[in-house]
């Protein structure tokens, strides 16, 4: 297949990662960490460097300041194949510094802030996006931007809106203009009646994950399919993991497959990024994906 060209746009930090056996407690104390490590972060590079390594050609744009934390994300992120373009940011990289608990958890602390209109001449992404052929758009905000030129070129537009509450009016933009909506339940309990909007809105696939209660896809055609998580996975990091699923699932809608099995290879490649420190399961190939579904769901991929 040739169908295999990903630009993802958007997304791109350098995040602390403290592992803790319980969050902080409500008064001035003392913890002790498990561990902890410096690594790249955020939704872009997350679904990034998953895609290529599942094979698919992945062009990332981000923002990045000119300085070591901006140097260590370039070169981790050509060292896994990802073609990154980036633009400098004036107010430096964006860093994170995460809290992680055993149970999945996390406390995300924005420790460093990106530029929120930075001035960026996003036109020379045009051909980029035009020899693409899937545009993943992030909800950043300067890649509100990039939503006219991807309409323009004829490109379906793939959006993850996280925890969309239904009611912040930032998403709303990038709501309307998707035509492959993912998000996660979990500040959104009626999430059926939603899904069931923007299916009625001519949405081509909504997608919604609930943590270790699995996902749900509903299809331009109305039909709904459910997906459980795979349990034998040992939960070390759960960062990424969502989008770990969304490259999943992305990966086998390229190679033509049912939604069933779309949504399978994507609670595989989430499944293995927990049981990672990164926000990609560092042994993920084609052929380790091809050998994991088989061995969940008794058939070859």
């Amino acid at each position: 297949m040739n169908d295999r060209r990903v630009f993802v746009a958007g997304g791109v930090a350098f995040n602390t990662m403290i592992y803790l056996s319980r969050f902080p407690e409500r008064h001035s104390q003392t913890l002790f960490s498990r561990a902890y490590h410096e690594t790249v972060g955020e939704s872009g590079a997350g679904k990034a460097l998953n895609l290529a390594k599942l094979g698919m050609q992945t062009t990332l744009h981000g923002m990045i300041g000119a300085d070591e934390p901006g140097r260590r994300i370039r070169e981790f992120i050509a060292r896994e194949g990802v073609t990154f373009l980036h633009d400098v940011d004036p107010q430096g990289t964006e860093r994170h510094v995460n809290l992680m608990i055993d149970d999945g958890g996390r406390i995300s602390i924005y420790m460093a802030y990106a530029t929120f209109e930075p001035q960026v001449a996003l036109e020379w992404l045009e051909p980029v996006m035009a020899a693409s052929d899937h545009v993943v758009i992030n909800i950043i905000n300067y890649c509100r931007r990039l939503i006219p030129v991807a309409k323009r070129l004829g490109k379906a537009i793939w959006c993850d809106i996280h925890d969309w509450d239904g009611r912040n009016d930032y998403h709303r933009e990038f709501v309307a203009a998707a035509d492959y909506v993912f998000m996660s339940s979990d500040a959104m309990p009626d999430y059926r009646a939603f899904m069931q909007t923007l299916n009625a809105d001519g949405k081509r696939l909504v997608v919604c994950t609930h943590g270790r209660h699995g996902s749900t896809a509903l299809t331009a055609a109305g039909e709904w399919t459910e997906m459980p998580i795979i349990e034998s996975y040992p939960r070390v990091d759960t960062n990424g993991a969502g989008d770990a699923f969304f490259a999943g699932f992305l990966y086998g809608h390229a190679h033509g497959y049912a939604t069933q099995r779309c949504l399978r290879i994507a609670t595989i490649v989430g499944g293995l990024c927990v049981t990672s420190r990164e926000l990609a399961f560092m042994e993920l190939t084609p052929q380790r994906l091809a050998a994991e579904y088989h061995a969940h769901y008794g058939e070859a991929l």
